[in-house]
């Protein structure tokens, strides 16, 4: 039962100052939407926790320690940013194999997890003739592998067909609902709405809300209309 904590979270680059004390949660058993503009801090935030960039000031913690002093990472946190990370003339079966392996991992993950995701069919494919969804499922299948306590994942149904987005929408239900911490970075309001319990949402480097999906979308009436009245000040 491992939660996120992002504690006063600063990040300067020269004199510009990309987060200015971010703080949040997200907790097990729930879904988090991690939401705002382009621009506003959001893979600065998620590249910070997952060990990828240092902060200025603040922590970012899974459980009570950093992600580097994560004694068995995979197992922990699984995580899907920008791309699969993956050689184009790689198979997906051989990717996930060099994963799995580098990380100790049964190679009967390998298969399970295509499985989950819906690629064995396509795991003898090389990398670079798979479509824009078939590569965000080849990233899930890579952060699943260590069957982790938390998922952290940015756009993860970019390019997937209504099919692929209702069935991921499901997967990260029942993640949840499993005991799991999800926490969900994406700019389709309406899917969000539909997946998440929680919502935080930042502009410009600051939280401006966080709270219940309830409480956050308020007198507003949707999602989208909370998130641009909180961002740009009114309705698009």
């Amino acid at each position: 039962m491992t939660v996120i904590t992002i504690d006063d979270l600063v990040k300067r680059r020269g004199s510009r100052e990309i987060l200015s004390g971010i703080s949040f949660q997200a907790r097990p058993g729930r879904v988090t939407g991690f939401l705002g503009p382009n621009g506003a801090g959001k893979s600065s935030t998620l590249r910070i926790l997952l060990g990828l960039d240092r902060a200025t000031s603040g922590t970012a913690l899974i459980g009570s320690v950093p992600f580097a002093r994560l004694p068995d990472p995979l197992a922990t946190v699984g995580a899907m940013l920008d791309g699969s990370g993956a050689h184009r003339a790689r198979t997906g079966r051989a990717h996930l194999r060099w994963v799995a392996r580098s990380a100790g991992l049964p190679r009967r993950r390998v298969d399970e997890v295509l499985e989950v995701v819906g690629l064995t069919n396509a795991a003898s494919k090389r990398i670079g003739g798979y479509s824009l969804g078939m590569g965000r499922r080849l990233a899930l299948a890579t952060a699943l592998l260590g069957d982790p306590e938390i998922l952290i994942l940015d756009e993860p149904v970019n390019g997937l067909d209504p099919d692929g987005i209702r069935w991921i929408r499901t997967f990260l239900r029942e993640r949840a609902a499993s005991g799991r911490t999800v926490l969900l970075s994406s700019h389709l309001m309406g899917e969000l709405a539909e997946t998440v319990d929680d919502v935080v949402i930042i502009k410009e480097g600051r939280v401006v809300a966080d709270g219940t999906l309830e409480e956050v979308t308020g007198s507003h009436g949707t999602l989208e209309d909370a998130f641009f009245a909180l961002t740009t000040g009114g309705a698009p």
